[in-house]
């Protein structure tokens, strides 16, 4: 399959569980990840805002903060392509951007150095066992990751994993794959 057949495919996969699914599974990855080795060494994580059909991340968040732990989200620069990360402190600090999605607003939030994150979870529709994926398409994660020194992961379910996804030269595997079941 190409890449544009699986990542159409896992939309509609997520498009597709239902609520009670969505939380069981969404509960199951946030104990995966909370109970990792990963997730106990940073002090500092990096993780998008969810939307829509993605994991939810807001329950991340909340036990990032209540474990002490610094929480980083991105900025899209649409023009660059880039991402910057900045200092999360509250929901508050969040503003809706294109697309709808949640940002960090700039004007009442800190960036964050790229080195400073010791752990970065990364978004995807599509996953493979070497860590390769297939986001959205807008190749801001790989520019992201292409100097990216610490550590990485991404939250998947297990029917987000395929047996190969076509990579290219410029395509960062993460380290770290968490399913609810397992991760590795």
């Amino acid at each position: 399959m190409t890449k544009a057949e699986l990542r159409a495919n896992s939309i509609e996969f997520l498009k597709g569980i239902s609520k009670e699914d969505r939380y069981i599974t969404e509960k199951k990855l946030k104990d995966q990840l909370i109970s990792s080795s990963i997730w106990e060494q940073a002090t500092t994580i990096g993780l998008t805002v969810s939307q829509a059909m993605e994991w939810d991340t807001k329950p991340i968040i909340e036990e990032a903060w209540k474990a002490g732990k610094t929480v980083c989200v991105p900025k899209c620069s649409p023009k660059e392509k880039m991402l910057t990360f900045y200092k999360l402190e509250s929901f508050n600090q969040l503003e809706v951007v294109y697309y709808n999605l949640l940002e960090p607003n700039p004007t009442v939030t800190q960036s964050v150095a790229k080195m400073e994150i010791q752990l970065l979870l990364v978004p995807g529709l599509v996953f493979d066992k070497r860590g390769y994926r297939i986001g959205f398409g807008g190749g801001y994660y790989d520019r992201y990751l292409a100097d990216y020194p610490n550590v990485t992961a991404s939250l998947m379910h297990s029917e987000q994993l395929v047996d190969q996804v076509p990579a290219e030269s410029f395509d960062i595997p993460v380290q770290h794959i968490i399913t609810a079941e397992k991760s590795w």
